[in-house]
């Protein structure tokens, strides 16, 4: 196993590794960009830094990236207002075509000789304790790396997030919920190289607890917590999904016992048409249901959390009145990017779905309703008068302790459920609950069919889940 395994890796170090033209030409269009950014902030009356940051600047760059980070670091007493005026006014001189984005402030993003660069004003603060702003924090990262990633462990790092790209669990975006670039490099440099995580990974009990240099200060409640050198109150891996850790997992023991390079390369199921989501509807033999609505015009970043919160409440709800949620899922469209988590909010908006698969598809006209013991006599009491005269209810009666009636049940199907007034009770989150209130459609069982032109892939993935 140990040949295979190390030639797998051989032939994806070959792949991901830049070549000495790559390296070159990726490193003077950096230089360009800080060279011009220099340039303009020596007409601006306060001095800045120009700071190379990033996977470019570590060289823990993949083959075929082609972005560039630049950070203009200005001094910690200037007001955020000035920060964000001068930090455009730099962007904009550097790159004239670019477009302004906005993160936790707005920076620019733009072309330079054929790569894709952000240009981010910052903080220079003398400590990662001290950040006025969450980007204040990368060129610490960046230092802190610089010094202690040699370029064995580069490579090393290249090939890991390959592999995690190929199992789908790389990105800190709130969409993907995964291994962010720094959290990997970390992770490669705390066990001495890929297969080293690799076989460590395999034998995770989470939590699994990193703390690179030993700040012992902060407990937090994650799956796996990386406490950040630069900044002990901070997990780097915050955002990693416990999901996502356990996938991790059970890849890494995958390419373990059966090396190959179709771990490392990314890949997502043929859609699902109509007609193939009816049969595993029907093979399945529950009642799928769906909102279908206008995605709200917000970043992805804002879009995925409430997404989940809404589909969290809707799943809550349907369980207690009845409907046995099976699982469920949430789907939107490709309106904003999703590799592109702090764009501005985009025009392109599109659909927005979510899905709950039903084991109970309907229930009774009527429901159980348990009052409080008879010996609590007040409200007993209370208990009693409220329904003994109602006719649509039978009892009160005594089980056991209790008084109880069985009443009509509010709604019989999850369809009326959805339909009803009563939607909007639910957790959601808000944007989510205005969009739904601005309309939305119901799709029961084979109705659902209808999302196959838009969501092929991920009906796909959910009927046919793998790990």
């Amino acid at each position: 196993m140990s040949d295979e395994f190390d030639a797998v890796v051989e032939r994806v170090h070959e792949r991901v590794s830049p070549d000495a033209e790559e390296r070159e030409r990726l490193q003077q269009a950096a230089e360009t960009v800080m060279e011009r950014a220099r340039d303009t902030i020596a007409d601006l009356p306060v001095s800045a830094e120009v700071i190379q940051v990033g996977s470019t600047a570590r060289g823990t760059w993949t083959a075929g990236d082609r972005d560039v980070d630049v950070f203009v670091a200005f001094p910690p007493d200037l007001p955020r207002e000035t920060l964000e005026e001068y930090g455009l006014e730099v962007g904009h001189a550097v790159l004239p075509e670019g477009r302004e984005e906005y993160a936790e402030h707005p920076y620019v993003v733009g072309e330079c000789d054929g790569y894709d660069v952000d240009l981010v004003p910052c903080y220079a603060v003398e400590d990662a304790t001290a950040i006025q702003s969450a980007v204040d924090r990368t060129p610490f990262h960046t230092r802190y790396l610089d010094s202690r990633l040699d370029d064995a462990l580069a490579g090393d790092v290249r090939i890991t997030k390959q592999f995690l790209k190929g199992i789908g669990v790389y990105g800190s975006d709130l969409r993907t919920r995964g291994f962010s670039g720094y959290l990997t490099e970390l992770l490669v440099l705390e066990y001495g190289g890929f297969r080293e995580f690799v076989e460590a990974a395999a034998d995770w009990h989470p939590p699994v607890t990193f703390d690179p240099e030993d700040h012992g200060t902060v407990s937090f409640d994650d799956p796996l917590v990386v406490v950040d050198p630069t900044d002990p109150e901070r997990n780097v891996a915050a955002v990693c999904s416990a999901t996502n850790v356990a996938r991790f997992q059970h890849y890494a023991r995958d390419l373990l016992a059966n090396p190959r390079i179709g771990l490392f390369e990314a890949s997502e199921p043929d859609p699902y048409d109509a007609d193939t989501v009816a049969v595993a509807i029907e093979r399945r033999g529950t009642t799928p249901v769906a909102l279908r609505f206008d995605a709200p015009d917000v970043v992805e970043d804002q879009l995925w959390p409430q997404l989940r919160k809404s589909l969290g409440g809707l799943t809550d709800e349907l369980d207690r009145r009845g409907f046995d949620v099976l699982r469920s899922a949430a789907f939107a469209a490709d309106g904003v990017d999703a590799e592109a988590s702090t764009d501005m909010p985009s025009d392109a908006t599109g659909d927005a779905v979510l899905l709950a698969e039903l084991a109970v598809a309907e229930r009774p006209a009527i429901e159980r309703h348990d009052g409080p013991p008879v010996h609590v006599r007040e409200h007993a009491t209370g208990f009693y008068e409220a329904y003994e005269d109602d006719p649509e209810v039978a009892g009160p009666f005594v089980d056991g302790e209790r008084y109880v009636v069985e009443r009509p049940r509010a709604v019989t199907t999850a369809a009326e459920f959805l339909h009803s007034d009563a939607l909007l009770d639910v957790r959601l989150g808000p944007h989510v609950e205005s969009a739904l209130d601005a309309g939305y459609d119901v799709l029961v069982g084979e109705e659902i069919t209808e999302l196959a032109d838009a969501f092929g892939v991920e009906l796909a993935d959910y009927f046919d889940p793998k790990p």
